[in-house]
């Protein structure tokens, strides 16, 4: 990046605010991916008025522009590939208000989603998505990945909660989406073309979301399976006769490598896990315990565990999302994957990774949203070793057509970035890939505000 370029945007953001030393770009050049791709820059703006100007130097140099949350992102969204300045929205961390009238919270994209839950739930208030991360993700990265979580089952993804947003387009003109009421159909629904944009359309500087109220209670089982199959077969008959706040399930890699954070002994008979919980209203979750305890009750199954106590809960969820980190104890590398299928074909897509991993020596493990068809594939690998990293990524193509066939989708919360990109023509035909790379031509014709991601690029094989 030119010095003229760098001298400018430190009169932008201040000459503290900019940095362009090796060790500190090193750590905006990379993702959960663990892929590295150095910007040439990091600034860290202070409001709207900055990212505006920003981009509008961006646009006229012209130079690539990549936003950041926390850079917990899944699939390279965050990664400066094409260099350039990476965005760095850790400074807009304030939650700017919270409306119990009428039930909504407005934010800057920095806040960390479980602070903004706890800020809330002091209010009698509820945020739903829960991503994994939620402990250090932020806002703004749920809102341009749309994540979702364990809650989804009941509550939705994020953008059932996106009620309006202030974004920056690439050429630094300032536009406000959406409304801040239950209803709103005033033209086109811009709020939600940019939720799951993926960081590519505009710049996100605020978001209103809405809130509803907490629930009084909730109850969570942990129910221990005989095998993966056993385990998944039996979401569809929960879900046929019942309404749990979550459904998760862990097959027998992932249940071996949190063990030990289990607040119960598992039995010896155990090869799989589902994580269950309900919640509402007391008498309501009473009876909702009641009769899901009783339909297990029939189901032959080695044990169910009911949590008795908020800490047996939380370490249950603690021992839950620590499933992916967890997974670096079998490879230093790990492949991950978020695809969904329609929840009666999930047995059928498990079968199919036990055979992939069979058919290419790898070590591959299941676990994830199972009562809304969101199975997380985590494909471990030693990338020093050819063998093992030209496995996995034919392993990943072959998961991607099946995944496609079983009438599911690429990405379920994770979004496509660059890792997926390749594979998008397998779920969209060539007039819709059309039209979406039409609408990023139109919002950013110099193609400077993250480049190379979602759309497939020239270095792509051609069967995908």
């Amino acid at each position: 990046m030119k010095r003229e370029i760098i001298s400018k945007l430190q009169r932008i953001v201040g000459k503290n605010q900019l940095t362009t030393t090796p060790e500190e770009l090193l750590c905006y050049s990379y993702d959960g991916t663990g892929r590295e791709y150095p910007p040439d820059a990091v600034a860290f703006p202070a409001d709207t008025a900055e990212i505006s100007a920003i981009m509008r130097l961006a646009n006229a140099a012209p130079f690539p522009v990549v936003p950041r949350g926390a850079g917990s992102g899944m699939t390279g969204g965050s990664l400066p590939v094409a260099g350039g300045l990476v965005l760095a929205l850790s400074r807009l961390n304030r939650i700017l208000e919270i409306d119990e009238k009428n039930q909504l919270a407005v934010v800057e994209p920095g806040v960390i989603t479980g602070h903004l839950r706890d800020a809330v739930k002091c209010r009698g208030l509820f945020y739903p998505p829960d991503p994994a991360s939620l402990k250090f993700c932020t806002m703004g990265g749920n809102v341009a990945e749309c994540a979702g979580g364990p809650s989804a089952v009941k509550y939705g993804v994020t953008r059932d909660y996106v009620l309006g947003l202030e974004v920056v387009l690439p050429d630094g003109t300032v536009i406000r989406t959406g409304v801040r009421t239950a209803k709103g159909v005033v033209g086109y629904d811009l709020t939600r073309l940019f939720t799951g944009s993926e960081g590519t359309l505009g710049i996100i500087t605020k978001i209103t979301v809405r809130l509803i109220p907490y629930p009084a209670a909730r109850k969570s089982f942990l129910v221990q399976c005989r095998d993966i199959r056993q385990a998944t077969s039996l979401v569809t008959e929960i879900l046929a006769a019942h309404r749990p706040c979550t459904l998760e399930y862990l097959d027998r890699t992932a249940l071996h490598i949190v063990r030990d954070r289990l607040p119960f002994a598992l039995a010896p008979d155990s090869q799989a896990l589902l994580l269950l919980e309900v919640d509402g209203d007391a008498g309501a979750v009473a009876i909702q315990a009641a009769a899901l305890h009783e339909f297990l009750a029939e189901k032959e199954l080695p044990a169910i565990m009911r949590a008795e106590s908020a800490a047996e809960t939380e370490a249950l969820w603690a021992a839950r999302r620590a499933v992916s980190p967890a997974a670096f104890t079998l490879k230093p590398h790990k492949v991950s994957e978020d695809v969904v299928v329609p929840r009666s074909r999930i047995p059928e897509l498990v079968l199919f990774v036990e055979e992939l991993a069979a058919r290419h020596g790898l070590t591959i493990f299941t676990f994830g949203h199972a009562g809304d068809g969101n199975i997380h594939v985590n494909i471990m690998l030693d990338k020093s070793n050819p063998q093992e990293a030209a496995g996995a990524e034919t392993a990943a193509g072959a998961l991607f057509k099946e995944v496609i066939r079983l009438g599911g989708t690429l990405s379920g919360e994770h979004g496509i970035g660059i890792t997926k990109a390749c594979f998008l023509p397998l779920e969209l035909d060539p007039a819709s890939l059309a039209v979406m790379q039409g609408i990023k031509k139109f919002f950013d014709p110099n193609n400077i505000l993250n480049p190379g991601k979602i759309f497939p690029g020239p270095g792509c094989p051609k069967n995908n």
